[in-house]
C-alpha cells in the first residue's frame, strides 16, 4: 500500500520518462506495471489521485457469506456439499469463513474428522456387489447407503487398483462383433508370442 505522495511521485516520473514503465519502476523500485498504469489512468481522468487507498470490493456480500456458513453448519458440515448446493465460494474461501465464524467447527471443516468406520463384512459385501453388478455403481452405493466413491475406495482397499475383468462393462453386441473382437485378441496374442520368442 503506497501513500498519496508515493503514487504522485510515480505518476510524475512516469510522465517525465515518456510513459515508459520499466525505467520508472527501475528508478523508484516500486510499483508493479499494472499499478503504475492504473494510477496514471486515474490521474489522467480526474487530474488527481484519491488521498486514501481504495481496496478491491469483496467478491461476496456478507449475506452470501452468512448463507454459506449456515448451509455448511446445517448440512452435515460438508464443504463439498455446500459448494455444490450454493455454487460458490471456492474450498479455500469457505474454509476460511468457517474458521472465522465457528472456530469450534474448524477440525470438521478440513480433513476427515468424523469419518465412519465400516465393518469388514459390509465392505466385502459392497465390493462383491460392485464387481458382480447388473445395475449402475450408483444404485449399488445407494443400496449400501454410501456414496459411489466410497464403494470404489473399498474396492481399492480390498482388491487393489487393478479392475477385475467382471467389473468392466460389456455392452451386448452381435455375434459377428464378438467374433471380430476374439480374432483381434487372438492376433494380439500371436504377436506377443512372436515377440517373446525373439
Amino acid at each position: 500500500m503506497y501513500s498519496y505522495e508515493d503514487r504522485i511521485r510515480a505518476g510524475e516520473l512516469y510522465i517525465k520518462l515518456g510513459r515508459r514503465v520499466r525505467p520508472t519502476i527501475r528508478q523508484l523500485g516500486y510499483p508493479t506495471k499494472n499499478s503504475l498504469k492504473g494510477w496514471y489512468n486515474e490521474y489522467e481522468q480526474k487530474l488527481d489521485l484519491p488521498a486514501g487507498y481504495a481496496g478491491r470490493q469483496p467478491k461476496f456480500s456478507q449475506e452470501q457469506k452468512d448463507a454459506a456458513i449456515d448451509h455448511y453448519l446445517a448440512h452435515d458440515r460438508c464443504i463439498a456439499a455446500t459448494m455444490r448446493a450454493l455454487g460458490y465460494p471456492g474450498r479455500g474461501t469457505l474454509t476460511a469463513w468457517v474458521r472465522e465464524a465457528a472456530p469450534e467447527a474448524r477440525r470438521a471443516a478440513v480433513g476427515s474428522v468424523g469419518r465412519r468406520r465400516h465393518s469388514g463384512k459390509l465392505m466385502q459385501a459392497g465390493v462383491m456387489e460392485l464387481c458382480t453388478r447388473e445395475e449402475s455403481a450408483q444404485a449399488v452405493a445407494n443400496k449400501f447407503g454410501e456414496c459411489r466413491p466410497t464403494l470404489y475406495n473399498w474396492k481399492n482397499q480390498l482388491l487393489g487398483r487393478e479392475t477385475p475383468a467382471s467389473m468392466k462393462r460389456t455392452h451386448p453386441s452381435s455375434p459377428s462383433q464378438e467374433r471380430d473382437e476374439l480374432e483381434r485378441q487372438v492376433e494380439s496374442l500371436r504377436r506377443e508370442v512372436r515377440q517373446l520368442r525373439l
